[in-house]
């Protein structure tokens, strides 16, 4: 069997370990989320409770002539502490942490996981061995590798501790990223035209796929972080009226992220260290995207004759750098932090995609490589 069609099997196998990995995860984060809901059942319970018993001796009658008896009351912290006893453990970095035991799921979603970033691995190594170069020159094998890339991420990420709804949002994109590279960017593996038979097909485009990768799981972390801002502040746009429109929201009321279906939320960081974490993820990816901008000025030069011409691509990427460039400024100089810095990074992420997506196939230029 020819390389190139072993590599494709290889990539087959990953996409089926994501896919499992995805569902584990998922798994794991209804586990959380049902636990979670159950805490919330009964600190809310045990408030209702406290109540109950206030109230009713309020009413307790006193003797005929006597003096009147004092009103019983329940402290507030007997409250407070009936629903820390039931939410659980607090961990060092503000998240609850409910003893849930050990999870399958978890496990499940670990190994698999693994396994899919060393079939994609495996696949991607074969694919440049049956090209006769490195895999990087169509957006089949940017695919590849920027899942590649996105996987080991998250994993390094999640090293210490599994936070499954990370997990559902990256593997959900490095599913579907496979699926439509193995059916809709997929092209026989050969050698490219001249202009891309240069190292510089390692060290821009290489250094571009692993910065989108970066940017891909610092994307699924602002996500989070947002939800979980809007838990920790009680900010949510379903708890207001919309006006002519509020018929569509009632229904909509009960998922609100400050209602009890998104309790799970207390089992995750808190917004200021997940903000802390997209930062620095994004920090990266900005150092590398920068890199790639200098390299492509450089490559262009030697195969074009010029260091910038307004290529379609050219300029995406200089879109991409600068949206990300205001998000860093913005946040570390301005002061911007919470949703309107996670804002930035939404925006940012969104030119990334369009940038290899929409450019590369819709746009006529000179960086029109994607083999399609």
């Amino acid at each position: 069997m020819p390389l190139g069609d072993i590599s494709t099997l290889l990539v087959w196998g990953a996409a089926t370990a994501f896919t499992i990995a995805l569902i584990a995860y998922s798994a794991a984060l209804a586990r959380v989320a049902d636990a979670s809901s159950r805490e919330h059942r009964a600190a809310r319970a045990a408030k209702v409770a406290a109540a109950k018993q206030a109230r009713a001796a309020a009413r307790q009658p006193v003797g005929a002539g006597g003096p009147a008896a004092p009103v019983a009351s329940v402290p507030a912290e007997s409250v407070t502490a009936d629903a820390a006893a039931a939410a659980g453990p607090v961990a060092a970095d503000g998240s609850v942490d409910p003893d849930l035991g050990p999870s399958r799921s978890t496990g499940i979603a670990r190994s698999t996981t693994y396994l899919g970033v060393v079939l994609l691995l495996a696949g991607i190594v074969l694919r440049g061995l049956a090209a006769g170069r490195w895999p990087t020159a169509n957006m089949y094998e940017y695919t590849l590798v920027g899942t590649f890339v996105a996987a080991v991420v998250l994993a390094v990420v999640q090293r210490r501790r599994v936070i499954p709804f990370l997990g559902v949002v990256v593997m959900g994109i490095g599913v579907l990223a496979l699926v439509l590279g193995l059916n809709a960017f997929y092209v026989q593996a050969e050698e490219v035209q001249p202009a891309l038979q240069s190292y510089w097909l390692v060290l821009h485009v290489g250094v571009a796929i692993i910065a989108t990768g970066i940017f891909t799981v610092a994307f699924a972390t602002a996500v989070l972080q947002v939800l979980q801002d809007g838990r920790e502040t009680g900010r949510s746009h379903l708890d207001h009226a919309w006006g002519r429109f509020d018929g569509l929201r009632r229904p909509l009321a009960r998922w609100r992220v400050t209602g009890p279906a998104w309790s799970w939320l207390r089992t995750v960081p808190s917004a200021r260290n997940l903000e802390a974490l997209s930062f620095r993820l994004n920090a990266i990816g900005f150092v590398l995207w920068t890199l790639t901008l200098i390299g492509g000025a450089i490559w262009a030069e030697h195969a074009w004759g010029r260091y910038w011409g307004w290529d379609p691509k050219e300029v995406g990427t200089f879109v991409a750098w600068v949206v990300y460039a205001a998000y860093l400024h913005a946040r570390t100089t301005r002061g911007w932090a919470g949703r309107r810095a996670a804002y930035f990074v939404y925006v940012g992420y969104a030119v990334v995609l369009m940038n290899f997506t929409v450019v590369n196939l819709f746009v006529t230029g000179k960086h029109s490589y994607s083999g399609l």
